[in-house]
C-alpha cells in the first residue's frame, strides 16, 4: 500500500480515506469462503455506517444487514431500498425503543434478539396486535460473556417462551463468541438446537460472527449464517492478529505534521477525536503507513504524538497515512469519509454516524 494516494489534490487534514477497491476485494473474499461452506452472510454494518457500502456487499451475495441499534438501522432503510432484512442484535428494551422497532418493522422483514424473558415480555407486548409476528432469537453466552443466556438448557427454555408469546415466532440462536470459539460455539449450539426442536420447534437460523475469526466460521457446522463488521475495512488490531496484510486495510486516516518539537519527536492533527483511543491490547495508537520505525505512543483529543528510535525525518507539512486500531470507531466519528475510486475521490455522508439509541 502506497503510503500517500496518487491524487492531484488530498482533503484537508485529519481525513478518513476509503479505498473502495480494498473494501470490495475484503468483500468477496469473505463471501467466497461463505459460499464454499454453504454460509448465509449478514455483514454488519456498524463498521462502515454506509448505505453505499452496504449495497455492495447485498450484490456480492450477503442475505440481510446486521445493525446494533434501531436508529443506526432506520439509517441504512433510508438510505437504500435494497436493504429489506435486518437483524438487530441488540436487546430492545424501554417503551420509546419498542414504538421506534414496530415503525421499523412496518418497512422491513426486522429480527431481534432477547437473553431474558423480560425483554420478550416487552417485545410481545409491543407485537401481539401486529399484522405480522417478530422474530426473536435467543442471545447465547459462547464465552464472550457479554450478553447471552448462559448455557443450552437456558437457551431452550427461552426458545419455548417466545415461541408461546403473542406477536412473536422463534427466529433461531445468534451468538458474539470469543475468538477462536468455534468448538465452544459447536457444543453450545448443537446442544441447544438439539433440546429446542425435541420440544416440537423449528430453528431456522444459528448465527455467529466476527471478522477475527471469520475464515475459521466453517469449524463449527452448526452455524448457519455469519456476522462480519470489520472485515470490509480491516485495522491494524486485524493485521496484528494475523487475519489480513496491511493492503487489506481499506480504511486510513490522512494526518498532517504540524509540529517536529525534536529530532526523534513530532505531532500530527490526528488524536483521539479521530484515531480513537482504543488499545485492543495493542501498544501505541496506529500504524504509520511505509513508517515502521514510528511509534504513535500518545494521543490527546486533537494531537498525535509520533516518535521513534532515531531521527524521525519529517517535516511540517508533510502528509501521512495512519491505519487505526479500530476501524469502526474511526468511522463513528467523522461526518464525512472520502471514497478512492479509480483515481478520483468523492466525499460520503456517514449515513449512520452516532445513531446509537
Amino acid at each position: 500500500m502506497s503510503p500517500l494516494p496518487d491524487l492531484p489534490v488530498l482533503p484537508s487534514t485529519p481525513a478518513v480515506l476509503v479505498d473502495l477497491a480494498v473494501a470490495r476485494a475484503n468483500i468477496a473474499r469473505f463471501q467466497s469462503y461463505a459460499d464454499a461452506h454453504g454460509l448465509k452472510v449478514r455483514p454488519h454494518i456498524k463498521t462502515h455506517k454506509l448505505p453505499q457500502i452496504a449495497r455492495l456487499q447485498l450484490a456480492a451475495g450477503a442475505v440481510g444487514i446486521t445493525c446494533q441499534k434501531l436508529s443506526e438501522a432506520e439509517a441504512m432503510l433510508a438510505g437504500e431500498p435494497a436493504i429489506r432484512d435486518v437483524l438487530v442484535t441488540y436487546n430492545i428494551v424501554g417503551a420509546d425503543k419498542l414504538a421506534h422497532l414496530a415503525m421499523l418493522a412496518r418497512r422491513a422483514r426486522l429480527s431481534v434478539v432477547a437473553d431474558s424473558e423480560a425483554v420478550v415480555a416487552g417485545l410481545s407486548a409491543t407485537f401481539a396486535a401486529a399484522p405480522e409476528p417478530l422474530a426473536v432469537l435467543v442471545e447465547c453466552d459462547t464465552g464472550a460473556h457479554r450478553c447471552g443466556v448462559a448455557n443450552p438448557e437456558a437457551a431452550a427454555a427461552l426458545a419455548r417462551t417466545i415461541a408461546a408469546s403473542p406477536g412473536l415466532v422463534f427466529g433461531g440462536l445468534m451468538t458474539y463468541p470469543p475468538v477462536g470459539a468455534a468448538a465452544a460455539v459447536e457444543a453450545f449450539m448443537r446442544e441447544a438446537k438439539a433440546r429446542i426442536e425435541s420440544a416440537g420447534i423449528a430453528v431456522p437460523v444459528v448465527t455467529s460472527g466476527g471478522t477475527p475469526s471469520m475464515m475459521q466460521a466453517a469449524e463449527a457446522p452448526v452455524t448457519t449464517e455469519y456476522r462480519p463488521g470489520t472485515y470490509v475495512y480491516n485495522d491494524r488490531s486485524l493485521v496484528e492478529r494475523g487475519v489480513c496484510g496491511w493492503d487489506d486495510c481499506a480504511l486510513t486516516v490522512l494526518a498532517t505534521v504540524v509540529s517536529v518539537p525534536a529530532p526523534d519527536r513530532a505531532i500530527i492533527d490526528a488524536g483521539s477525536k479521530t484515531l480513537t483511543s482504543d488499545l485492543l491490547g495493542l501498544s501505541g495508537y496506529g500504524h504509520v503507513l511505509g513508517r515502521p520505525d514510528i511509534a504513535i505512543d500518545q494521543l490527546s483529543e486533537e494531537h498525535g504524538r509520533l516518535v521513534s528510535r532515531g531521527p524521525i525525518g519529517l517535516a511540517v507539512g508533510e502528509r501521512l497515512r495512519v491505519v487505526p486500531n479500530h476501524a469502526c470507531v474511526v468511522t463513528n466519528m467523522v461526518d464525512t469519509v472520502h471514497v478512492l475510486d479509480a483515481g478520483t475521490l468523492t466525499p460520503w455522508p456517514v449515513a449512520a454516524r452516532g445513531r446509537i439509541v
